[in-house]
């Protein structure tokens, strides 16, 4: 059994989750940045702090922070060069509990005295939505015909109800999960020009997620749900059945 990733300590979470060209492809998916990535790229570049004091402020080794940060200045290369939209999501950290002396990590957190690690989240999912079937997650997006849509309050399920999608598909559902509120989506395979229209609604994405759909929203608030941030559905002459064992063609999801 490997070794346990170690949480990585964030002391300011992003302001802004989701930057995107202002006339960018609509076939090009955009490039996932975790919340760790984003923090090693504030600490070193916005407040230019030396790898060893962005380690210290992590609490990770001075290796790990360079593995992170390698990843995140790559991904941003990524979105410069190739125009691509940038979403931040997810990643292995715990948010400072800001509770302790004002030099115990030197952070100055905006959020100081606040024990609740879910606090960001928390104040920004309203509305969870997933692509459902039979109380199963859907796996594909473009052809779900029903997405079941939670309410959450103080971090909770407050409700879940099973909407249909009046015969929308495609890039429309992005429109439709919008008009519904919803900010963030749980689905399966999904292609990419469906993740750009969600990357412009604003709605975040945790795709690659297969199970059953009460299951993983619990655990989307939990912080513990396992997902794919380079999901993609990029393989060509299968059919589009209601299985769940494959993604899906890029000619039908996006």
């Amino acid at each position: 059994m490997g070794r346990p990733v170690k949480k990585r300590r964030i002391c300011r979470m992003p302001g802004c989750r989701s930057f995107r060209p202002e006339d960018f492809p609509e076939d090009v998916p955009p490039v996932q940045m975790t919340v760790d990535e984003y923090e090693c790229i504030r600490l070193m570049d916005f407040e230019g702090m030396t790898q060893a004091e962005c380690a210290a402020q992590m609490q990770v080794a001075r290796t790990t922070v360079q593995m992170i940060y390698e990843a995140a200045r790559y991904k941003l290369s990524q979105c410069i060069v190739e125009g691509r939209p940038l979403c931040i999501s997810g990643g292995h950290y715990e948010v400072c509990s800001g509770t302790g002396a004002m030099d115990a990590c030197g952070c100055r957190c905006p959020h100081r005295g606040v024990v609740d690690e879910r606090l960001w989240r928390d104040g920004t999912v309203k509305k969870i939505a997933v692509t459902y079937e039979n109380g199963m997650i859907f796996q594909h997006f473009g052809h779900t015909e029903e997405f079941k849509v939670y309410d959450i309050e103080d971090g909770k399920i407050a409700k879940g109800e099973v909407i249909g999608t009046n015969g929308n598909g495609h890039g429309a559902l992005a429109t439709f999960l919008s008009g519904l509120g919803v900010d963030t989506l749980i689905c399966g395979g999904i292609g990419a020009g469906a993740q750009n229209a969600l990357a412009n609604a604003g709605i975040r994405l945790y795709g690659g997620v297969q199970g059953q759909a009460d299951e993983a929203v619990q655990l989307l608030l939990e912080d513990k749900l396992q997902y794919n941030p380079e999901v993609q559905c990029d393989h060509h002459g299968h059919g589009h059945g209601h299985g769940h064992g494959h993604g899906c063609g890029t000619h039908s999801c996006g």
